[in-house]
């Protein structure tokens, strides 16, 4: 997952609208959203590589996403798979909070992430990049991609501008489709500095990517209510 725009607790009746970007290699397999034979309760797409997830909510309106840090090539081939904290959130009923400690007990052992997780009544961001500490969400606007929460990347602006924009007109689905199929790249001027090449800056800076091998997937737009109860669309792209 590469791009997550949100607003939380802006609206009584919908704390959570989420809309979300999975981009990823087209080689490696997964599966779209679907309940899990193996928890019947969790709703989300599947990396068939490592069995976690980028996404996903389950039965009593608990959320969790994920993007990563991007920082060139410095990545651990040892590393644990980053899907498992999104899944493992959902298959548990542990707190949020005593969920995140356990997890930053353990951050070390993965490559750079952010991790978004909650409920309709709480949301919290943590990142193993930096000073490891976990934020409790104030209600707001929110965009993450694969720098830190909010880092102003031209994706992120956009998409929150455009977000907010959807939100205030009370946008049917299909716009917030529109919204993340938007394929407009950055200006070179504006485009951060990652630690990949300046080609790959420039593939990887619209809301929507697109190349041969590399690109967004999958789209989805989630809303959780607030007696908890959970609405997940996805649109697979490729």
């Amino acid at each position: 997952m590469c791009l997550i725009v949100f607003a939380w607790k802006l609206m009584p009746e919908c704390p959570l609208v989420l809309a979300a970007n999975r981009d990823e290699f087209f080689n490696r397999p997964s599966q779209p959203a679907h309940w899990w034979d193996d928890h019947p309760f969790v709703y989300a797409g599947r990396d068939l590589e490592a069995g976690g997830t980028w996404l996903g909510v389950n039965r009593s309106g608990r959320f969790a996403a994920l993007t990563n840090i991007r920082k060139g090539s410095d990545k651990r081939l040892d590393a644990r798979s980053r899907g498992e904290l999104v899944a493992k959130f959902l298959q548990s009923d542990v707190s949020a909070e005593d969920y995140l400690v356990n997890v930053k007990d353990h951050a070390a052992e993965y490559n750079g992430f952010n991790l978004l997780l909650g409920d309709h009544q709480r949301s919290f961001w943590f990142s193993n990049e930096g000073e490891t500490s976990t934020q409790q969400l104030e209600p707001g606007i929110y965009g993450l991609s694969n720098g830190s929460l909010d880092t102003p990347w031209p994706k992120v602006l956009r998409s929150k501008a455009q977000f907010s924009s959807l939100l205030c007109q009370g946008a049917p689905d299909d716009a917030y489709f529109e919204m993340l199929a938007d394929t407009t790249r950055a200006a070179d001027g504006r485009l951060p500095d990652t630690g990949v090449s300046l080609d790959w800056e420039r593939l990887l800076s619209p809301i929507c990517i697109e190349s041969p091998d590399y690109g967004t997937r999958a789209s989805t737009l989630l809303r959780v209510g607030s007696g908890g109860q959970a609405q997940l669309i996805e649109r697979v792209i490729r």
